[in-house]
């Protein structure tokens, strides 16, 4: 699949690291260093926008790594960039560690998967089929 993009930063496209990767990193595109503070949300722009074909999204996903090591992680994971979305992406990074995190110029802060969707139409009717599960919710089908 082909994407079309324009990237004003200063950082190369972003790529996967692997043949077996879903994501693609996202760069901070910023000109100095900031602190992100304990349980401080700042949105980090990435200097890249894209069109993507109708039924497709790009979502913005954390970075396993920074939220395992660092308490880094994205505030609305997955993050959904639609396909008629023509501005800056930006990566809403939340700190849920107890220490200030310094975002450098072009750190790798979050990563972007592009998934094919569906659209639906709702069929308004009275009654649903009938599940083992019914209408246990949360926790409902593990242990007891």
């Amino acid at each position: 699949m082909k994407i079309k993009i324009i990237n004003k930063s200063c950082h190369d496209l972003p790529s996967y690291e692997t043949i077996a990767s879903a994501g693609m990193d996202l760069r901070a595109n910023i000109k100095t260093s900031m602190a992100l503070k304990p349980l401080e949300r700042a949105v980090i722009k990435t200097g890249l926008f894209i069109e993507l074909p109708i039924g497709y999204e790009a979502q913005v996903r954390p970075r396993s790594g920074l939220a395992a090591k660092k308490g880094i992680t994205v505030l609305n994971a997955p993050g959904t960039i639609d396909a008629d979305y023509r501005g800056e992406i930006g990566v809403i990074l939340v700190n849920l560690s107890s220490e200030d995190f310094i975002i450098e110029k072009g750190e790798r802060v979050a990563q972007l998967v592009i998934a094919k969707h569906e659209r639906a139409e709702w069929i308004e009717v009275k009654t649903l089929t009938q599940t083992s599960r019914g209408e246990g919710g949360f926790g409902s089908t593990g242990l007891k």
